[in-house]
């Protein structure tokens, strides 16, 4: 279950790097361009990752009973509605006939995917740190 969750921060994480380069630079639309084909592979997986990322965090909270069980699934609850609220800014993305580097540009800023990148980092960083002390334990 960690390296699913895992695997699916890495692709969300990669996905919003291409972004950036992307949006820098200052195409009118993605047809015709290599970046902009990938893009559409980028957004792609990294919808894929979001879908259900919610669902695997709680998943890894009642395996490994990880406590405070109730703190962990209200922070479990917060990460899938960004991961939800993210979801939806791209797929409008990926809906439009052409993805101009502005449009990536505004989805870069947007608060939902600046949300859930800061939940993943967190989140990330306390099941690396819980994971080191059970080990330090064994």
């Amino acid at each position: 279950m960690r390296d699913d969750f895992l695997r699916r921060c890495d692709t969300i994480e990669e996905a919003y790097e291409f972004m950036l380069a992307y949006a820098a630079q200052g195409l009118s639309g993605d047809a015709g361009s290599q970046s902009g084909g990938q893009l559409r592979e980028f957004l792609t997986r990294a919808a894929a990752a979001l879908t259900g990322i919610g669902d695997v965090l709680a998943a890894i909270i009642e395996r490994e009973r990880l406590e405070p069980a109730a703190r962990y699934r209200a922070y479990g609850a917060v990460l899938d509605r960004d991961a939800r609220d993210s979801l939806a800014a791209i797929d409008l993305v990926l809906s439009q006939p052409s993805i101009s580097s502005q449009i990536v540009d505004n989805l870069n800023a947007s608060i939902h995917l600046r949300a859930l990148l800061t939940d993943l980092f967190l989140i990330d960083e306390i099941l690396k740190s819980q994971a080191a002390s059970v080990e330090g334990r064994t």
